[in-house]
């Protein structure tokens, strides 16, 4: 029988924060998009939109320290990368679609 490598603790880690970092994006989102439909919107300087904009700023740090993580734990030797590889997948997803959600956003905006 082949002996089985333990899971790495960082591609663990590194799946959870980014699975939780894009539920926080997701939400963030969701509130968002309910503001805005109400009458008169979202306004800029009201204190939601600032929680949004810190709830998304905390949400793409936390997806940075997740990608950080799932790439030493992809490169950790005689562990399993499977937590791994979908922490770096899962991050590099949710940077990329918060990178497109602010350039959207811009875009609009302008």
């Amino acid at each position: 029988s082949i002996p089985l490598q333990p899971h790495s603790g960082l591609g663990i880690a590194s799946f959870i924060i980014s699975l939780g970092a894009g539920l926080m994006l997701l939400i963030a989102l969701l509130i968002a998009g309910v503001l805005e439909s109400q009458p008169g919107g979202l306004d800029e300087d009201s204190i939601a939109a600032g929680v949004l904009g810190l709830i998304l700023v905390l949400a793409v740090l936390a997806q940075l320290l997740a990608l950080g993580l799932s790439i030493a734990a992809v490169v950790q030797v005689g562990r399993n990368k499977l937590y791994g590889i979908l922490g770096l997948v899962f991050s590099a997803t949710g940077l990329i679609g918060a990178v497109l959600i602010l350039l959207l956003g811009a875009l609009l905006g302008s």
